[in-house]
């Protein structure tokens, strides 16, 4: 499981934090595969592209897991 430091922001965009860790090339497929339910946010599938993930959630996609810490 990799971390991803929110860096003193309150929370990333799903969208955004998907592309950044390097599982997308672009913000677009990341809401394309967000939309077709291929996330999952803490153990459930999440359809909102924009969500706020903050600090302790874990955000998994294709096998790989990523934990937010502040």
């Amino acid at each position: 499981m990799q971390e991803f430091e929110l860096e003193g922001r309150d929370y990333i965009e799903l969208n955004n934090l998907l592309k950044v860790v390097g599982l997308v090339s672009s913000g677009g497929l990341a809401k394309t595969l967000i939309a077709d339910g291929l996330v999952i946010v803490d153990g459930e599938v999440e359809l909102r592209k924009r969500c706020k993930i903050r600090d302790g959630q874990v955000v998994e996609f294709q096998n790989e897991a990523i934990r937010v810490i502040a």
